[in-house]
């Protein structure tokens, strides 16, 4: 009996542990991802450079996750790298990071700066907060829908609305907006909703919503 109580003690121990560990992992990539929200202020006043910087940063981590990948460890970016991967990213090449650049690039190049900055807040807060709040605190997971909360759907609604609101000042569009985005977030699309998100949504403002301003 006692032995009973003491394996089932350390296998609580255990979870605790893993569960701590999959939050630490979540708030260290939520924060990279995060910090992406500061891209639209740079593109207003150093467009140019910003653009040639993630290039930079893109085909840097491109060459060091490749090389990690193989066995060759690159300081300090294949630390951070091991340390933000997930369970479904281990022994693979880590896509998140690329998809993430990769759609802010498309989305500053070919839209428009207030649209351009509706789709990449709505990729660093919406997608950001939805995967942290539902991790944080998530209790009601949605069915069929990989683990993913109502919560943090929640947060991601709110987040696109209210991040939309403030470039348009339109709150009809900020709702289209935010249905849009909270239901891109909800499909099944792994990392590659990093790019799909701000595209889409900077498209949908540019050319569905502001032609009928």
């Amino acid at each position: 009996m006692a032995l009973c109580e003491y394996q089932k003690s350390t296998l609580r121990g255990v979870d605790i542990r893993r569960r701590t560990n999959d939050i630490l992992k979540e708030l260290f990539r939520k924060s990279i991802h995060l910090c992406t929200a500061f891209v639209p202020f740079l593109l207003k006043y150093l467009y140019l450079p910003t653009l040639i910087a993630l290039g930079i940063v893109l085909v840097f981590y491109i060459v060091a996750e490749s090389l990690r990948y193989h066995g060759i460890n690159v300081p300090l970016i294949s630390s951070i790298t091991k340390a933000a991967a997930r369970k479904r990213d281990e022994n693979k090449f880590v896509l998140g990071p690329v998809c993430l650049a990769v759609g802010v690039l498309i989305t500053a190049i070919f839209f428009k700066s207030d649209s351009a900055a509706i789709g990449i807040y709505a990729l660093a807060l919406g997608d950001g907060l939805a995967s942290l709040v539902g991790k944080l605190i998530g209790k009601s997971v949605l069915y069929k829908m990989q683990g993913k909360t109502a919560e943090g759907s929640m947060a991601c609604f709110i987040a696109i609305f209210v991040s939309s609101y403030l470039v348009t000042n339109n709150t009809a569009y900020a709702l289209m907006l935010s249905f849009l985005g909270t239901f891109i977030e909800l499909m099944p699309l792994k990392d590659y909703d990093n790019v799909i998100i701000p595209v889409a949504l900077a498209a949908f403002h540019q050319f569905i919503l502001v032609p009928f301003v």
